[in-house]
């Protein structure tokens, strides 16, 4: 008779004891899937008629390169053995790989998707590249035949730029780490105005730390324009995206980052001949006009201006005098009309005609008879003096109807 810890002991010993539960391959696809504290994972793996229940401790996840998720159809290999607490068995996990597609990926999808939707690869975060830059990064592998290619170019295409290498490894569990550290320390110390990152072909295994999120971001943060230069034309990593600029080939980054010293010359020399042409453009179109001012009368006899400027004022004033006249004449034979008006209507043309003003002492108009009475004294006004009477009689006469 056993207990039933010793069976469940027994049944771990008898299952253990099979080398082809040892290490042995398992597809199914991923159901309950769940990641605990203690960084173990724990999950089914099941098809259309059977189950497993499935652990893969820490140390052994580390080594993931892609996330699993539920219902990703993988294969598992571990070894199959009985947890005696429970009496259930169970495989415990030493590798995990998606069905189909290789890990990495699957891996590369992953994070690809998730910067996607962070916007690290929005068109509106790159950075335009520098036209002449002074100094240029180069943040790769030192012994890489990569960096020897894009010195050289750099070097033929300006070699007014200077050139600073940032040695780090590009493979690697330290790689990627060593590349965000010299992005992060580029643009902390201002040390170039573009900064080149990648390094030559290789497997995708090779590229790998160019798909690394550390790396990633770091391009993303960085305020240097960033040139990324990983592998051959079909390679594309993680870095591509982010990066302000992407080359198909480290070569092709060289180019990228610094002018082609022949084009600017050439460039220069057809700036400077069209300086040239219009230049001598506006000195002819000068000259015509120094000549045209040259032969004006103004300059050769200064004179001239101030005679026409008095005949000018001569002849203004002229026709001010002939408009005053003008004017005036109106005026002038009106009021020589209304004096004649007034002069026939003189009490003194009356006088002349044998006519006399009579008025009392007082000078007032003598107009009736009886003002007058006998023994007042009266002054007749003739056309050629005076005549001062004293009314004898006063007679009246009767008004004729």
């Amino acid at each position: 008779m056993y207990a039933v810890s010793e069976l469940n002991h027994l049944l771990k010993a008898l299952l253990e004891s099979v080398p082809e539960l040892q290490s042995i391959y398992v597809r199914g696809e991923i159901s309950n899937y769940k990641l605990y504290p203690s960084g173990h994972h724990y999950f089914t793996l099941k098809d259309a008629e059977g189950a497993v229940r499935c652990v893969m401790f820490k140390g052994q996840a580390l080594r993931l390169r892609f996330r699993p998720e539920n219902g990703m159809k993988v294969v598992a290999m571990g070894r199959v053995s009985v947890f005696p607490r429970d009496g259930v068995y169970q495989l415990y996990c030493d590798e995990l790989s998606p069905d189909g597609v290789g890990d990495l990926h699957v891996a590369f999808e992953q994070l690809k998707e998730k910067l996607w939707k962070e916007g690290l690869f929005d068109e509106a975060h790159k950075k335009p590249l520098p036209a002449c830059p002074e100094t240029i990064a180069i943040i790769t592998s030192s012994a890489g035949a990569a960096v020897h290619d894009m010195i050289r170019i750099l070097r033929r295409r300006f070699p007014l730029a200077k050139v600073k290498l940032l040695p780090v490894r590009v493979q690697g569990a330290e790689a990627p780490a060593e590349i965000a550290g010299a992005l992060r320390y580029a643009c902390r110390h201002r040390v170039a105005d573009v900064i080149i990152t990648g390094r030559g072909g290789g497997s995708i295994e090779d590229l790998w730390a160019f798909n690394d999120e550390r790396v990633a971001r770091a391009i993303f943060d960085a305020d240097i324009p960033v040139i990324s230069a990983v592998g051959h034309e079909p390679d594309v990593t993680i870095a591509d995206f982010v990066a302000d600029a992407r080359a198909a080939t480290p070569s092709h980054a060289a180019e990228l980052a610094a002018p082609d010293q022949t084009e600017l010359l050439e460039r220069l020399e057809s700036l400077r001949l069209h300086m040239l042409r219009s230049q001598s453009k506006r000195l002819e179109l000068l000259r015509r006009r120094l000549a045209e001012l040259t032969g004006r009368r103004v300059l050769t006899d200064p004179m001239a201006a101030v005679q026409d400027k008095r005949l000018l004022l001569d002849h203004v004033q002229r026709e001010l005098c002939r408009a005053a006249l003008a004017r005036l004449a109106a005026p002038r034979r009106e009021l020589a009309a209304l004096a004649a008006a007034l002069d026939a209507m003189s009490p003194l043309k009356v006088l002349g005609r044998g006519f006399a003003l009579v008025t009392k002492e007082d000078g007032r108009p003598l107009r009736r008879t009886e003002d007058a009475p006998a023994g007042s004294r009266i002054t007749a006004r003739l056309s050629n003096g005076r005549l001062m009477c004293r009314v004898e009689e006063a007679i009246i006469e009767e008004e004729r109807p």
